[in-house]
């Protein structure tokens, strides 16, 4: 690295300003005191008004050979023209650029000269970070990390589609200044957004490209700023040309080059980011500007490849669709939900067994046309006609507006999707004025809803809010207040908002008291959130608010301010899981054991199921004297028993109860840093026989440190006793948890207490006694039941929809006249059926305890979940769909035997396959017999029908009322 500037720098970092003349000596002193010190400083000033040229000459006089001042001789109005000029002026081997409002990070130009010498790149690209500098917490938001986890170095762009897609920045990259010259890139000129050109043509032209993991630029935010950025003034029409214009050069670029599937993924982020930048915003936009803004996109939109469309959310493909058809009436709505995730703004449709945003479109134009709309319309798989009323996030468009003499009249329309709001329905209304500000709970205040009459596919109403007498807002801490409608229908509630699209509609400020005096606030005014809600802002009085603000300022400000947030990092500190695990063991576990008090938890406390739930019903049948406790997770506890205390998981309640409790009962693991106290005694029911390996047999425990591997043994060894089902669970799941004999208890397992019995009846009588579930479920007697089980497939995030890996509606349509099919996914996925195969296809994953879907079901469909064990206890045919078993079985974490071999069934790949051997249950059932009973003898040793009996025979015995 050369120290000797005269000799030229290894590094010209340009730093380009306009009118930021506070700013800039910050910007340029990020660039001095680099560790790297071979760096030169060329300020290039866009004829700014202000003294930012005069500024940038003094640090050139100060720091004589390390920093130049240029001033262009007009003002250009862009980023372009001054970066284009630097590159002239630069004497560096490589060459940076820094906006005058930003700073590098200190080892910037060291960490990206060495990349760059290293790998011989033309271009090094590293870590951007957003700093909110006016956010209270010094918030920070990196750039697309996942681009940077790691050291790597592309001969091609193509190697990694994702970085020309989404980390278009050229201020983040460290580019070889001969390259750039060979090659004549500059950025253009009279256009905004030019990083994006200048970032492609960059990418496509470098013959080697590396990332770093370094943090290297600091893009400061201001987010309560008074001047937007040019890429934030969004309301400008012109902004959004720009943005097309650029975007249509890039796929010039790309076509030019050869790089369709850069195109391609370039179209997917389009949809989902840029586009929908704009797209939030047209609620606010007159008739003019819309109109305008849609003949712009139209164009761009008809050049993308349509399979682009199946790449993004659902919502995002019919926003594009609708604005390309300038179809508004269906279009806005649709930007509400966008803006507002898993609102339902239209009333949708449903034709043909499907549900479609609209019926518009539908049978509009050619084949071709019909069929994209039909395609892209297609919301079934989003589940709205699933959802009961009381899940519903309904679109309630405000229609009115009039503010008289401290009343507000209001009126509006809720979408009525599907009719799930019928004709004849009671319904009731309030609206809820309730104030925003998070961390201070405050009144709310209601008003009644007069009007309120059914329409079709909306309902409309009308109310009046006396809030000159009806709102008594404090005036200093709730500024804003946020308008609710509750609906009533029948006695279900659900919340609404009330979305205003229509510019310039909600206007008229009202007179209110407030709590304290008039002198603090008089009046509020009608504003619209982000999120396009109504709300209102209490409106304080000028010299008040000089005299709060000096308040806040000042020393008691400081003190109330102080003690506040003192209140709530303690109230956060207090519930926050490391002092809840402290006052379990430093608290509660102090406290004596309480004979007879046992906790139950099944499933990490989402179900009310498995053996747990069979013990638990077996002491509750066998009379016992006992205190029981069920935990629950999730929305609420509904589903759990009602002669238990319930307690929800993580709880104080909870963590007291499991402190004191003498017995421990679960199928899964309490909470990993609970220590379990001597005098507690946990009995580990399990939740199934193991196909794929488990705990210590995991490839990625085995590599894991000691200390981690110790610490998961001490989770592990608070078992006292474990459950085992046969001798197949203690070389699996035994072994696997390094479990001691004596922890060992072969009884079987509770839960399958009900399948044996079931099985033994049905083979004595020679007969099937299917019980009230059939009737529950609305099963013909005509008809067999299938039950598709699958095993649960991670896919990241939290709950996630599964998509069946056949056609239902095949299914349903070739085998409806003769088979019930239950759909039940696994309790982390989630599952949406159409409405054309009601009747013919359920889903009863809602169902918390599986043992009753089994012991109805005629046949079971699985593919590697451990109720294939328990379900070979009824003897009854079984069915393995296993499409993707390479894939599970050797990109995954093994399994401990080979289900192709050892299945008590037909094992298919193929939907077709599963067909063929779904046309004949009799025929499976003869032909895999003697298969099953093998199947049973060598996992389900155990199952005896007794285990629950059993178990509660053992421990709980002396509990029984004399």
């Amino acid at each position: 690295m050369n120290e000797d500037l005269s000799q030229g720098p290894d590094v010209s970092v340009v730093v380009i300003v306009y009118n930021d003349e506070a700013r800039l000596p910050t910007a340029v002193d990020s660039v001095l005191r680099q560790t790297l010190r071979s760096v030169e400083v060329v300020i290039v000033d866009d004829h700014s008004t202000d003294g930012s040229y005069e500024v940038a000459q003094d640090l050139a006089r100060r720091h004589p050979g390390r920093v130049s001042a240029h001033r262009l001789d007009e003002n250009s109005g862009g980023c372009g023209a001054p970066r284009n000029h630097g590159i002239r002026q630069a004497r560096g081997t490589y060459v940076l650029f820094l906006d005058s409002d930003d700073v590098l990070e200190r080892n910037a130009c060291r960490n990206m000269l060495e990349a760059a010498e290293t790998t011989g790149a033309d271009l090094v690209s590293g870590l951007c970070v957003r700093v909110h500098v006016d956010a209270r917490n010094g918030k920070e938001v990196k750039w697309y990390p996942w681009l940077y986890t790691r050291t790597r170095t592309l001969e091609s762009i193509s190697e990694l589609p994702d970085l020309l897609v989404f980390d278009t920045l050229s201020t983040n990259k460290c580019y070889r200044r001969a390259f750039l010259l060979e090659q004549g890139l500059e950025f253009p000129v009279g256009i905004h957004y030019e990083d994006l050109l200048f970032s492609a043509q960059a990418y496509v032209a470098a013959r080697r490209i590396t990332l770093i993991p370094n943090r290297v630029y600091d893009w400061n935010v201001v987010d309560k700023g008074t001047t937007r950025s040019i890429s934030n003034r969004r309301a400008e029409i012109a902004n959004f040309a720009h943005r097309m214009e650029i975007h249509r050069r890039v796929d010039r670029l790309l076509a030019d080059r050869g790089l369709a599937e850069l195109k391609f993924c370039k179209d997917v982020k389009f949809l989902k980011h840029d586009l929908v930048l704009h797209l939030r915003d047209l609620p606010f936009r007159d008739a003019s500007y819309r109109e305008e803004f849609a003949g712009i996109a139209r164009a761009y939109l008809e050049s993308l490849d349509r399979a682009a469309l199946d790449e993004v959310e659902p919502v995002h493909a019919i926003c594009a669709y609708l604005l390309r058809r300038s179809d508004w009436d269906n279009l806005l709505p649709a930007v509400d939900t966008l803006t507002n995730r898993d609102k339902i703004s239209s009333p949708l449709v449903e034709r043909d067994g499907r549900v479609y945003w609209c019926a518009r479109h539908l049978d509009d134009g050619d084949a071709a046309e019909r069929a994209l709309a039909r395609h892209v319309l297609d919301v079934t798989e989003l589940g709205h006609h699933t959802k009961p009323l009381e899940k519903m996030f309904l679109r309630n468009v405000l229609t009115g507006y009039e503010a008289s003499a401290g009343t507000v009249r209001l009126a509006g329309r809720i979408v009525n999707p599907l009719g799930v709001v019928p004709p004849g329905a009671r319904l009731t209304g309030e609206l809820e004025f309730a104030a925003r500000r998070k961390g201070v709970r405050l009144q709310t205040f209601r008003f009644p809803v007069r009007t309120l009459r059914h329409e079709g596919e909306s309902l409309a109403w009308e109310a009046s809010a006396d809030l000159a007498r009806g709102l008594r807002p404090l005036g200093v801490v709730d500024a804003v207040w946020d308008v609710r409608l509750r609906l009533g229908v029948d006695g279900v509630r659900t919340t609404t908002r009330l979305t205003a699209c229509e510019p310039g509609l909600a206007v008229g400020d009202a007179p209110v008291r407030p709590r304290l005096t008039r002198l603090v606030a008089g009046r509020v005014t009608p504003e619209v959130s982000a999120r396009g809600h109504l709300a209102f802002r209490v409106l304080t009085r000028e010299k008040v608010d000089e005299l709060v603000v000096r308040g806040v300022r000042g020393t008691p400000g400081r003190l109330a301010k102080s003690g506040y947030r003192k209140a709530r990092a303690a109230r956060k500190k207090l519930t926050s899981g490391p002092t809840k695990i402290r006052i379990y063991h430093e608290v509660f576990s102090r406290l004596p054991v309480k004979k007879r008090l046992v906790v139950f938890e099944s499933h990490l406390g989402r179900q009310y199921s498995d053996s747990p739930k069979a013990l638990y019903e077996e002491m509750r049948r066998q009379d016992l004297d006992f205190e029981a406790v069920w935990s629950y997770a999730g929305a609420g506890p509904a589903g759990f028993p009602a002669d238990a205390t319930l307690v929800r998981r993580w709880s104080l309640p909870y963590l007291k109860a499991l402190a004191r409790a003498e017995f421990w009962i679960d199928n899964q693991s309490y909470p990993l840093k609970l220590t379990k106290r001597p005098r507690t005694t946990y009995l580990q029911t399990w939740h199934g026989s193991a196909l794929k390996r488990m705990g210590f047999d995991e490839p990625e425990w085995k590599l894991r440190s000691r200390a981690a591997q110790e610490e998961q043994q001490r989770v592990l060894d608070r078992f006292d006793r474990f459950l085992i089902r046969s001798e197949h669970d203690v070389r699996t799941l035994a072994r696997a948890f390094r479990l001691k004999e004596r922890t060992l208890l072969r009884v079987g397992y509770p839960r399958n207490d009900e399948l044996v019995r079931a099985g033994r009846l049905e083979e004595a009588t020679g007969r099937r006694e299917r019980g009230p579930l059939a009737a529950e479920l609305g099963i013909p007697d005509d008809r067999a039941v299938l039950l598709y089980a699958p095993t649960f497939r991670h896919r990241g995030g939290k709950r996630r929809r599964f998509e069946l890996p056949f056609d239902v509606e095949r299914f349903a349509d070739e085998f409806g006249d003769r088979y019930v099919l239950l759909v039940r996914s696994h309790y982390l996925d989630h599952v949406v059926l159409p409405p054309s195969v009601r009747g013919r296809v359920l889903d009863v994953s809602a169902h918390h305890d599986v043992t009753p879907l089994l012991a109805l079901a005629d046949g079971l469909i699985t593919d590697y979940s451990s109720v294939m064990f328990d379900y070979a206890l009824l003897g009854r045919p079984m069915f393995f769909f296993a499409y993707d078993y390479e894939e599970y079985v050797h990109e995954g974490r093994g399994t401990y035997f080979d289900l192709l071999e050892r299945a008590p069934g037909p094992v298919v790949r193929t939907e077709e396959e599963l067909y063929v051997a779904l046309a004949s249950l009799d025929e499976q059932a003869v032909k895999y017999e003697e298969a099953r009973k093998g199947f049973v003898a060598e996992f389900g040793e155990y199952d005896k029908g007794t285990a629950a009996r059993s178990v509660v025979d053992e421990f709980f015995a002396h509990w029984r009322r004399a």
